[in-house]
């Protein structure tokens, strides 16, 4: 069965960045793209041969038309369904998600600081689906970045780790790209001398530690992916930080989050967080128990 990647269309540029990233990465799979488009206030659909401002659904139909020929414009072969939901977004957005293997929205930039951000609809869909989900913002949608700049992954060692890494490995030996890991690992106390610095030799441990148990995890994904090149790197500071860091030539962000269904409101975690708010690429954000 064809997977199906999905993404939300509202008329945005944030959206039609959205749209795009969503076509490429559909191409790359060889997946159908799904437009939604969820209102709802969305009236019956408009007798055959009724057009125009006297179609009280004229404005849905326009954002979706024109999401389509975008995509065409890009992806001429790509296959594509149109879909304009009468519910809510976010319930529209939930039940489709379940049905996809991927989720994409737009994601907004706010101010000269760089600072992104996603809105209520998003936020809470992307918080509660089982189904990976890609923000990306409008200035990031027809580029389509350095032919070889590297997918980006945050590994915490502590946490489950497959769905993050089969996500990371898939993406970057799809665009036949490196594969940069970053774990970042805060120093324990004893590392800090009464002055202030810090003791070398614990410094040392502390990263060789890091490094054969970063080497131990990857270990059977490279065995999995010989094609994929990979970079794994130990960083000794704190991980949103580091990954933000690391990430700064990346074509694509992938970033892990708990999704424990027994928390009325999930939490998304301060790296997920950071890298929504800050990262320079679109941002995967992966699902695991």
């Amino acid at each position: 069965m064809q997977e199906v990647i999905t993404v939300g269309v509202d008329g945005t540029p944030e959206a039609t960045a959205a749209v795009l990233w969503a076509a490429d990465e559909a191409e790359l799979r060889g997946a159908r793209l799904r437009l939604l488009h969820a209102w709802a206030l969305l009236a019956p659909e408009a007798e055959p041969g009724q057009a125009g401002q006297d179609d009280q659904n004229y404005w849905p139909h326009r954002i979706i038309g024109e999401a389509r020929d975008a995509v065409r414009d890009r992806h001429p072969g790509l296959p594509v369904d149109e879909a304009l939901v009468g519910k809510d977004p976010q319930i529209a957005l939930e039940e489709a998600a379940e049905l996809s293997s991927l989720l994409v929205l737009g994601s907004r930039e706010l101010g000269a600081m760089a600072r992104y951000v996603m809105g209520e609809i998003g936020l809470k869909v992307m918080a509660h689906t089982h189904t990976p989900t890609v923000l990306v913002r409008a200035r990031l949608g027809s580029a389509r970045g350095a032919p070889d700049a590297p997918v980006t992954a945050g590994l915490s060692l502590h946490e489950p780790c497959a769905a993050l890494l089969a996500f990371a490995f898939e993406s970057a030996a799809r665009r036949n790209v490196p594969l940069r890991v970053v774990h970042g690992r805060h120093l324990p106390s004893y590392a800090y001398n009464r002055g202030g610095g810090v003791e070398p030799i614990v410094a040392k441990e502390t990263a060789a530690t890091a490094r054969a148990e970063l080497r131990d995890a990857l270990r059977p994904w490279q065995e999995k992916f010989p094609e994929v090149s990979v970079d794994a790197r130990v960083e000794l500071e704190g991980a949103a930080r580091a990954l933000l860091r690391d990430a700064e030539d990346a074509a694509l962000l992938v970033v892990g989050r708990r999704h424990k269904l027994h928390f009325p409101a999930p939490r998304i975690g301060h790296v997920v967080h950071a890298a929504m708010h800050h990262a320079p690429c679109p941002v995967a954000i992966v699902p695991h128990e």
